[in-house]
């Protein structure tokens, strides 16, 4: 049976451990957190031990699920890999790319699988996509979120935006050509809201817009390629693939227009929404981390992944600092 540790058991915390609860397979041995105030009020809840020694609970688990601050994340991975465990870490990876780097390097050597919380990857809403082609020459999203103060130690891109950004260059696999970007402090010493765009080597181009100081919330996330248009709401799990294909060969959608175009070629225009799985995505991705320790199969969201979404977060964060210096001067 597979052995799991929890290190932090705040709000995030808490719903880790109520899914991993929910999981076959699996014994949640114990968690660390030295907070006594969400270390109380977890034992109390879900009835599990409480660690007071890091290193001890590192001896007790085969893996460790890091859902701590990130200022943290480095410290507690870097001690699990080197003890031999394999760990799941909440996103942003680590607090830098420094950090994440030797991370990369240890879990290589230490040969024990890494897996990065971008739970947006488990979304039904983009599971609804399936096998639907995706090669996208536009995407536009918008991130925006209502005022909290509980993440407010990192800024809006990596708080909010990495997710469409990990989700993004999953989707696009094209090499950055280009990155420009602009941001703003207002209730935070870090910046709340930020547009960023993205540039790729094979012509798409990302136009990402995330925001922690909203009245309304929203997650959402339109691709637009060749032929096709793709709108994914992450928040409200729905899916619409708006298509224009050559006859009627393709399946039955909602809406099927018949189409004669300028040069008198048939189309039809179909507006289709894909089944959305009913799944929980926070237990779908810790499931698949066990599932890829048990029987040795690739993670889903690597360490690498995790990697290269901060990369070009960071990117982001230099490109609005240079913007807001030269709007100042």
């Amino acid at each position: 049976m597979l052995k799991i540790g929890i290190f932090g058991t705040g709000h995030l915390g808490k719903i880790h451990i109520q899914q991993w609860k929910e999981i076959a397979g699996i014994e949640l041995v114990g968690f660390f957190d030295p907070n006594d105030q969400n270390a109380q009020s977890t034992t109390e809840q879900y009835k599990i031990k409480r660690y007071t020694d890091a290193n001890e609970l590192l001896q007790a688990c085969n893996a460790v699920d890091i859902v701590t601050t990130t200022i943290h994340h480095y410290d507690i991975a870097k001690s699990a890999l080197l003890s031999g465990k394999h760990i799941f870490v909440e996103k942003p990876f680590t607090n830098t790319l420094a950090e994440a780097q030797e991370l990369i390097k240890l879990v290589k050597e230490a040969r024990v699988k890494c897996q990065i919380g971008h739970v947006e990857r488990f979304n039904p809403a983009l599971l609804a996509l399936g096998d639907t082609p995706i090669q996208p020459m536009f995407i536009e999203s918008h991130r925006l979120s209502t005022f909290n103060p509980r993440g407010t130690d990192v800024s809006v891109i990596l708080d909010l935006m990495i997710h469409d950004i990990d989700i993004v260059l999953h989707l696009v696999k094209s090499p950055v050509k280009r990155i420009s970007a602009s941001g703003v402090s207002v209730m935070s010493e870090t910046p709340d809201i930020a547009n960023a765009r993205i540039e790729f080597d094979n012509g798409c181009v990302a136009n990402l817009t995330s925001s922690r100081i909203s009245l309304k919330r929203m997650r959402k996330m339109r691709l637009f390629q060749r032929d096709a248009y793709i709108s994914v709401d992450f928040l409200e799990k729905k899916t619409e693939i708006i298509r224009l294909s050559d006859d009627n060969n393709d399946p039955k959608g909602l809406l099927d227009i018949p189409l004669e175009m300028a040069n008198g070629a048939k189309k039809i225009l179909s507006v289709k929404n894909p089944e959305v799985p009913a799944v929980n995505a926070i237990r779908m991705e810790l499931t698949e981390f066990a599932n890829a320790i048990i029987n040795d199969l690739p993670v889903k969201v690597s360490a690498f992944d995790g990697y290269q979404a901060m990369e070009v977060a960071h990117q982001i964060l230099k490109k609005m600092s240079l913007h807001n210096k030269l709007h100042n001067e």
